[in-house]
């Protein structure tokens, strides 16, 4: 009789190794150590075990033989590690963009509309059209962007397009969880584009994170979580940062040691050395 796992939003499913064994390939673990690694969850599932107990097993065991492998497999939950605070995710996006192409990229800027004034999280520019995105943050898996989402933000991007002129702006919405099928439906037919953890697919958030090799501190395995936000505090958000910043370091109290130990995972990390040695 197939094992039962609970979701994150409380629906459950059949549990599925090739799930498992897909995502830990995708992360760069070799045959040998997915097989390990699905031989052991699975000998140890009940049923009705959290999908959330899951990965905390397999990040274990993975982060016994490579700290960045790991850091691959957990970065959707590093993403979710930003914390209640909107900025890291609004920078991170922005950081991301620019690492497209998309030029005068701006985050957190004031835009007057017809009507009212609009906080944009993310304003740049790719083939000479203009893109105001919406960041919607959460810190749970389970929660998703809905439809009143969509409406909202296509209201907000009419009212800009009145005073700024509407032939070369677009709107997007970037989550880091997912959004509701009629939110798709509304923001498609309404031309607004989506992004989530895994939509569109092969161009969603994971896989653009991924070709860009920009990854956050909050993935690093070495890091405490205290650590994380002393980090993020000091508005350091990027792996790629903290070799120019060892003061950031110092300043969230880790011994030279210590630091030596993060720069060098985050070395590994930005490097993309997916296969386990």
């Amino acid at each position: 009789m197939p094992i039962k796992v609970s979701k994150a939003d409380g629906t459950t499913e059949n549990f599925d190794s090739l799930k498992l064994r897909s995502s830990l390939h995708k992360a760069g673990a070799n045959e040998e150590v997915t097989v390990h690694i699905v031989d052991e969850i699975s000998n140890s599932l009940y049923d009705g075990i959290p999908t959330e107990e899951i990965y905390r097993r397999a990040f274990a065991l993975l982060r016994e033989h490579r700290r960045d492998t790991a850091s691959h497999y957990s970065l959707k939950r590093a993403i979710l590690e930003f914390g209640p605070s909107g900025f890291p995710f609004e920078t991170y996006l922005g950081a991301l963009f620019k690492a497209e192409g998309y030029t005068d990229v701006k985050t957190g800027q004031i835009i007057q509309g017809a009507c009212v004034e609009h906080e944009v999280d993310v304003i740049m520019t790719k083939d000479s059209k203009r893109f105001f995105v919406e960041a919607k943050f959460h810190n749970s898996p389970a929660i998703k962007s809905d439809l009143k989402v969509s409406l909202y933000v296509k209201a907000r991007i009419d009212d800009l397009k009145a005073v700024l002129g509407g032939q070369n702006i677009s709107g997007m919405i970037v989550t880091n969880t997912k959004f509701t099928t009629k939110a798709i439906q509304y923001a498609t037919c309404e031309g607004l584009e989506l992004m989530s953890w895994g939509y569109p697919h092969g161009h969603n958030l994971h896989t653009r994170i991924e070709a860009a090799k920009l990854y956050p501190i909050t993935a690093l395995t070495s890091l405490s979580k205290s650590q994380k936000t002393a980090l993020l505090t000091q508005k350091i958000v990027l792996c790629s940062e903290l070799k120019d910043h060892t003061d950031a370091l110092l300043a969230a109290g880790m011994a030279d040691k210590k630091i030596e130990q993060v720069l060098h995972e985050a070395a590994l990390l930005c490097a993309s050395g997916k296969e386990l040695s």
